[in-house]
Order: structure tokens, then C-alpha cells, then sequence
């Protein structure tokens, strides 16, 4: 038979998720206590429901951290791997999965460069090769570094339906000279997609990637879009999210039928150094039996956010974590943790 590979959704059975760990030489310096205590409670989190691979350069320090915190049964969950690294976004610099119908799996080892060229990232866009080179990743990695791609840049269905947004696959020191029916080609190509649709609005004020999907809008079961909206018409942000609420209206299925449409509120304002921080509800992460929510420390907000996730998510657990901290660096939780099927 013939294998016939397809990009998974994430909400599929996963085999672990990779957390790639803070250290004093990445730009967490400032708050390494507080971003370490926030991804102890992520390991936390994680270990209940799968196994967790780690990346640090420090493995006895990391361990030591852990085994503070963790039980040991989560640490029986918990592989580490030693190895140097530039930061801690595993969503960007992890590979992405594809799954055949023989049950394999392929993965896919993309360029990161650190979001077109803004900071180094030499050493993240080794991590997949050293994990591999190590037999960590339980399937074979093929070398895709001809293509500049970040995993929180594209949002699947698991059924042949790729969402991405242009102003992040178009932006600067990607993979110019390609127009963008030229990246489509490619995305059909290595992510096995039948069709790619692309957004042109909602861009968060303070994102440094050039408009990651996954901070936006992300794709759940049963035709189901969870997607940020601004209902604050004094927020800088409001016209442009509700120019990307009119264009989800209009996308349809590939059925051709409208669909299923959660909103999720626009946190408010949070600012660093005089800077707006792009804080969003959209950036959870689906494990095998929960999905991990971030929380902004606004009650409200914090609530509404999980509650529209458990409508998409009603058989999983809902896992709440403060994010204050991760969103000092203009990311969140799906930023910082990559799932392997």
C-alpha cells in the first residue's frame, strides 16, 4: 500500500510535547524565576496527560528544577535532552508532524530564522536534527531547511484544509522571492494540503512574528474556529479585528458549508516599558485529554476565554495557566510547547 501522509489536527492522539526550557543566556534573563515557575506549572500540566520532552543546555540544573516541583511519576513521564539553544519557542523552531494511513509518521524539519532574521537563531533551527541525530523523536525527520516555516504560522484541520495569514508568510527575509500562489504551492506540497486558506486581518499590536495564526484564529472539531475578537470600540485594535471577523464569515467548509464560529474576548491592554504586549486566549494548547488555556490575571476575560474553549473542547479537561509572565516576551502558551503525534 501505498502511504498517504496528511498534516494532523492538533487535537488528534499526540505522543509528547516538547518544551524547549529559559535560561539565563535567552532574553528571559530579567524574569528567569518567574518564567521557570511558569513553565514548571506547563511540565506540570503537560505530565498529567502525555509525556514531556525538555530541552535545556543545562540538564542537571533543569532536573533539579523539576524534580522540585514534579511527582515522580511525571518525571517517569519526562525525557531530557542536553543541547544549545537561542531561546525557548519550540512552537517555531519544533518539527511539525505528518501522519500516514499505515499509522507511520513523518517529521518535517523546517528553516527558523528567527522570524525573518530579527534574532538569532542558529542554534533553535539545529534542535530538530540534534533530537533526531539522539533517537528522541520516534520517527524519521526530513530536512526541510530550503523553506522558511514556524509552526504557529499555520493552523490545520487534520482533513486536507491549511489556514495561514499573509502578512506573516509574505513578510520580510522569509522565503522572498515567492508570491504568494508560489508559498501556496509549497504548502500544498510539504504539509499534504488540498487547499490553503489565507487571512489578511487581525494582526495583534506588539506581535514581533508578523502575525502568527495561532494567536488569531485556530481550528477545533466539527467546522469549529475559535477566534479572537475586539468588542472595544476605543481599542486601537478594533477595526482590524472586526475586518477578520467579516472575512471568517464569509470562508465555508470544505462542503461549502459556513462554520462554526467561537469568538474568544480581547484581553485587556496589558503594557510593558510603555510597549502593548499581544496578550490572546488563542494561543492554547490541545493535549491528549485537555486543553491548557492561558489566563491574563483578569477574572472576567479569564473566564469567557475558558468557557468558549470548553464549548469547542467539552469532553477535555480545561487547565488554566497564569501567562503574565510568558506574554513579557510577546508570545504565549502554544508559543512555547510543540506536540509530536
Amino acid at each position: 500500500m501505498d502511504r498517504k501522509f496528511r498534516f494532523p489536527a492538533e487535537w488528534e492522539p499526540q505522543r509528547m510535547i516538547q518544551l524547549t526550557w529559559p535560561h539565563a543566556a535567552t532574553d528571559w534573563a530579567y524574569c528567569l524565576d518567574e518564567i521557570t515557575a511558569t513553565f514548571l506549572d506547563l511540565a506540570e500540566a503537560i505530565t498529567r496527560y502525555e509525556r514531556l520532552l525538555v530541552v535545556t543546555p543545562d540538564i542537571a540544573g533543569t532536573y533539579q528544577q523539576l524534580a522540585q516541583r514534579l511527582s515522580v511519576e511525571a518525571l517517569r513521564q519526562t525525557t531530557l535532552f542536553e543541547c544549545p539553544t537561542n531561546d525557548t519557542w519550540a512552537r517555531d523552531h519544533g518539527a511539525l508532524t505528518l501522519l500516514a494511513n499505515d499509522g507511520s509518521q513523518e517529521l518535517l524539519d523546517f528553516q527558523f530564522n528567527g522570524w525573518g532574521e530579527k534574532f538569532p537563531a542558529d542554534l533553535d533551527n539545529a534542535i530538530n536534527r540534534r533530537l533526531a541525530d539522539a533517537n528522541l523523536l520516534g520517527a524519521p525527520l526530513s530536512d526541510h531547511n530550503d523553506f522558511v516555516l514556524e509552526g504557529g504560522s499555520v493552523e490545520t484541520d487534520g482533513c486536507g484544509t491549511v489556514f495561514t495569514t499573509a502578512q506573516c508568510l509574505l513578510a520580510p527575509h522569509r522565503n522572498q522571492p515567492l508570491t504568494l500562489e508560489g508559498i501556496e504551492t509549497q504548502l500544498k506540497e510539504r504539509l499534504h494540503a488540498r487547499r490553503i486558506v489565507w487571512l489578511h486581518h487581525g494582526h495583534l499590536v506588539g506581535d514581533d512574528t508578523d502575525g502568527h495564526i495561532d494567536t488569531i484564529v485556530r481550528c477545533a472539531p466539527n467546522d469549529t474556529l475559535l477566534y479572537t475578537a475586539c468588542s472595544d470600540t476605543a481599542d486601537e485594535q478594533y477595526t482590524d479585528f472586526k475586518a477578520l471577523e467579516a472575512e471568517l464569515q464569509t470562508l465555508r467548509t470544505d462542503n461549502g458549508t459556513p462554520y462554526r464560529l467561537l469568538s474568544l474576548p480581547m484581553p485587556n491592554a496589558i503594557f510593558e516599558d510603555g510597549q502593548r504586549l499581544p496578550a490572546t486566549y488563542a494561543n492554547f494548547l490541545v493535549v491528549n485529554g485537555a486543553v491548557i488555556v492561558p489566563t491574563y490575571g483578569q477574572p472576567d476575560n479569564d473566564a469567557q476565554a475558558a468557557d468558549t474553549i470548553r464549548q469547542a473542547y467539552p469532553n477535555r479537561d480545561i487547565v488554566c495557566i497564569d501567562a503574565t509572565t510568558i506574554v513579557r516576551q510577546h508570545g504565549s502558551i502554544h508559543c512555547l510547547t510543540m506536540q509530536y503525534h
